[in-house]
């Protein structure tokens, strides 16, 4: 399609639709010439941080995790703590392993969800636990029950410590947030690390603990039982049910322009967290005070069930979303032949992802498998950072200089890792789309030239169409059709 063809009655159109007047930057072309060496590796992720400020932040946590040693240590004994952290650490890797499931489609850094991590586990935990044991000093010294602690206090300080870490990663990190989906992701495990440090205390302390020093080892084990079943099988989830909240309004704010909205919406989602956090301490505490344990189980069910659920539903949306936003944004890409109707329809859901993998190990072995990993996460990543241009997120020159450096190098490297894979199966014709049509050779020398189908065959092993030299790096003027102009085809391509 040349820049002064229109491509509004055109395949991709039909595909997904593209806010009106939005310019649509212009990459350098890359080579779709296929390739037998490594797969290529991804471009790496801008750095902003100093050396001086990363040590600095892994002193601080570290010395957060030295003083919760210390504490729990002085407070529980060797052989509590030592127990209390075997049974803490059993649930962990299903809760993580369930909010990696979320992040599948742009996984982020390992660096940045074991920040989180440790922050809740560690910097959290030893603020709220600080802050927690001073207001119930001066609940004590005005007569006052030690239960109002965990209802007036507890909620406030600890959603706002464990929430402190990715908000710290929005400020100064804002381009790894893909929106709602990361937002959960870095706040639940924040919250599961949290969570499982104060069931060391509980396990250890109020579990294996006390009842050793009243009956023995043996009434010590069947608390830590009992409490990790009340504790972690049935309310495991509550923790990072609460910090997710403010993992919605860190999300939001993320994705908008709006600089209000970008205040507002993380304020929300942590004030929301601590009322939730504060009515859910509050149950037991009315339980205990009436003696009506229907308090606590009108609670559970009535409120905790349907807003976990709530959140669950809400997910695993998002995460589906996120697939789909492949199917509304690369369109852009198809119209200029940067990439093919059916490449972007392989991404839309895991499935396709998957079966699209399999295809890539069948034709190109182990190195066409990396390819297409690479291919769909760099695609997936490119597909967030035009939508973040669509929304009007990069206000700065310096932003937008950025971020078309950024679309530059994850184009280069889609290219560099299709020609792992692209016209190497020998049971698909040879073929070139040039932004419009297909062009296919058949084995008995045949062409043809097609008009995209209604539903693309997921994946036809096709070449990009060779163009010209690209404009230079940068946003294209408002109304300009497509980002790379595809060359004719000739009859000697393949």
């Amino acid at each position: 399609m040349r820049p002064d063809q229109s491509a509004a009655d055109g395949y991709a159109d039909r595909m997904a639709d593209t806010p009106p007047g939005s310019p649509l930057p212009s990459p350098p072309p890359a080579s779709a010439a296929p390739s037998t060496g490594e797969a290529p590796r991804m471009p790496p992720r801008s750095k902003g941080w100093r050396f001086l400020a990363l040590a600095g932040v892994a002193l601080f946590i570290a010395a957060c995790a030295g003083f919760m040693v210390f504490r729990l240590g002085q407070s529980l004994g060797l052989q509590a703590l030592l127990i209390g952290v075997i049974a803490a650490i059993l649930p962990v890797p299903v809760l993580v392993a369930c909010f990696l499931w979320l992040d599948r489609y742009e996984p982020e850094p390992l660096k940045y969800l074991m920040f989180c991590f440790a922050w809740g586990a560690f910097v959290a935990t030893a603020a709220s636990l600080t802050v927690n044991e001073f207001a119930a000093g001066r609940f004590a010294d005005w007569g006052l029950p030690a239960a109002l602690t965990g209802v007036l206090v507890a909620p406030f300080i600890e959603e706002l410590t464990k929430a402190l870490g990715p908000i710290l990663l929005l400020v100064f990190r804002r381009r790894e947030w893909s929106g709602i989906t990361d937002g959960l992701v870095y706040c639940g495990l924040s919250a599961v690390g949290f969570a499982m440090v104060e069931n060391i205390l509980y396990l250890g302390g109020y579990g294996y603990a006390a009842g050793a020093d009243r009956y023995g080892p043996a009434t010590g084990t069947q608390q830590v039982i009992a409490i990790f079943i009340v504790r972690i099988l049935l309310f495991g989830f509550a923790h990072p049910l609460f910090t997710s909240m403010t993992g919605v309004g860190l999300g939001v704010a993320a994705r908008t322009a709006d600089r209000r909205v970008r205040v507002l919406a993380p304020v929300g989602g942590l004030l929301l967290a601590m009322m939730l956090h504060g009515t859910w301490n509050l149950l037991p505490t009315l339980t205990q005070a009436t003696g009506e344990t229907v308090i606590m189980l009108y609670g559970f069910l009535g409120l905790m069930v349907p807003v976990f659920f709530a959140m669950v539903g809400l997910a695993v949306w998002l995460r589906a979303w996120e697939g789909r936003l492949t199917e509304r944004t690369l369109p852009d890409y198809v119209r200029a032949g940067w990439l093919t109707p059916p490449e972007v329809a392989a991404l839309s859901s895991l499935g396709r992802r998957h079966a699209a993998r399999s295809w890539a190990r069948r034709v190109a072995g182990d190195a066409g498998l990396r390819a297409m990993r690479g291919y769909q996460f760099s695609a997936t990543r490119l597909a967030l950072l035009r939508d973040g241009t669509l929304r009007g997120l990069d206000r700065k020159p310096a932003d937008q200089e950025r971020s078309a450096r950024e679309e530059r190098e994850l184009l280069d490297a889609i290219s560099a890792y299709r020609s792992f894979f692209v016209g190497r199966d020998p049971q698909a014709p040879v073929g070139v789309w040039d932004g419009s049509r297909y062009h296919l050779r058949f084995p008995d020398g045949t062409q043809r030239s097609l008009d995209a189908p209604d539903e693309p065959v997921v994946p036809i092993p096709v070449v990009l169409a060779p163009a010209p030299p690209a404009p230079p790096i940068g946003y294209a003027p408002p109304g300009w059709p497509g980002l790379r102009p595809a060359s004719p085809w000739t009859p000697g391509q393949s």
